[in-house]
């Protein structure tokens, strides 16, 4: 297995784990990205975001999505949108190898944060988020606005 930067036509794979992720987060209908939109906002003069893929026998099992965001309090961190490994591959390091390379970069980067959310029900994802030396943030919940929301505001 090896652990590397995605590139464009690595977006038909990553989609479908993006896909796999929202089956298992309980919202399979909705994904509402195209292989195009992961494209062109991946992969332009100013990429969005950027991925690492987890690869293994030429196949991609694995992949972890970010992107950069900016604290007033801290400047520049790490926003981990997804990192997300084949249901049958996991347990075989490679959501660790995704995530020691989010590290690695934001430890190149010389951010002074990486954050990511993650669902309160997902307990051995939280487990292993605390044994690594995460802090979970009970006092914040997370707030977004839907496309109706924006569209009816």
């Amino acid at each position: 297995m090896q652990i590397r930067k995605a590139v464009p036509h690595d977006m038909p794979s990553v989609l479908n784990l993006i896909k796999e992720l929202a089956i298992f987060e309980k919202e399979p209908d909705a994904v509402v990205i195209t292989v195009a939109d992961l494209e062109r906002d991946g992969f332009g003069d100013n990429p969005l975001f950027h991925v690492f893929v987890a690869e293994e026998d030429e196949a991609i099992i694995g992949m972890a999505l970010f992107y950069y965001r900016y604290s007033t309090w801290k400047g520049r961190t790490i926003h981990l949108e997804d990192l997300i490994v084949k249901e049958s591959k996991r347990g075989t390091g490679a959501g660790y190898a995704l995530y020691s390379e989010i590290i690695k970069q934001g430890k190149k980067d010389n951010v002074r944060r990486i954050e990511w959310n993650v669902l309160d029900w997902n307990t051995p994802a939280i487990d292993f988020y605390k044994k690594s030396g995460a802090v979970l943030l009970d006092d914040w919940r997370v707030v977004h606005m839907t496309e109706e929301g924006i569209a009816n505001f």
